[in-house]
């Protein structure tokens, strides 16, 4: 009789085990999405800040939409590519929609001699680019489409492809910052993280078009994106 009541607590705790697993599971991953959320929000802030090797400040002004990918990994998931997850943010009427989620997969950005992560940073800079990135998928491939970002805190010469290209695009790996073209490079709405954030798998389309507001884990990456655009600052 001991013997079968030891056996039934026994039962009774795996089966509370795996019954509690999921709710463990789901609070790691919305950690971790907060937690993704924050670190967009400091790549953003030293990508701007810093002296003389940032993102030109009135092109961060004119720009629809920002993007970033923080911390990029090299050969994870995809081999001879790379993968990362960030989060989207696009301006209407003097205002930033909430963060939707990205996924960039394969591709080539150039990473580092020694490095295994590299920050992207996205800048969309009309309508069609801003289509694009909305889309389910979009892989970049033809030239016009994404373009390497000019580096400093000021651009006086307007280049060609800040004129022309509809998304430009810039890396930082091992303290290096630089433009990037990202040929090759998909990137895709991530559905599943959105759903931890708003709390249902909601598009990006959706989130941008109905310009939802940003929930309060992501209030630092908001905050940055009202900081370094002038049209926001009051």
């Amino acid at each position: 009789m001991q013997r079968k009541g030891f056996y039934q607590l026994t039962l009774a705790a795996v089966l509370a085990g795996c019954i509690g697993a999921p709710t463990v599971f789901a609070g790691d991953e919305t950690k971790e999405i907060t937690e993704r959320l924050n670190t967009a929000a400091t790549v953003l802030n030293e990508v701007m800040s810093a002296p003389d090797k940032g993102i030109p400040e009135e092109l961060l002004s004119k720009a629809q939409c920002v993007a970033v990918v923080p911390g990029l990994k090299k050969g994870a998931f995809i081999i001879g590519g790379e993968y990362g997850r960030g989060f989207m943010s696009c301006r209407k009427a003097g205002g930033w929609s909430g963060p939707a989620s990205i996924r960039m997969e394969g591709g080539s950005v150039g990473f580092q001699i020694g490095a295994s992560e590299t920050d992207v940073v996205l800048l969309v800079m009309n309508d069609q680019g801003q289509s694009r990135l909305l889309s389910t998928q979009f892989t970049i491939g033809a030239e016009g489409e994404v373009a390497a970002g000019p580096v400093g805190r000021h651009t006086t010469a307007q280049t060609d492809a800040a004129l022309t290209a509809e998304i430009l695009s810039w890396s930082r790996s091992r303290g290096v910052f630089a433009g990037i073209s990202l040929k090759g490079a998909t990137l895709r709405q991530d559905l599943k993280s959105n759903g931890k954030i708003y709390g249902r798998e909601i598009s990006n389309k959706e989130i941008v078009d109905t310009m939802m507001p940003a929930p309060a884990a992501a209030a630092n990456f908001s905050k940055s994106l009202a900081m370094y655009s002038p049209h926001e600052k009051h």
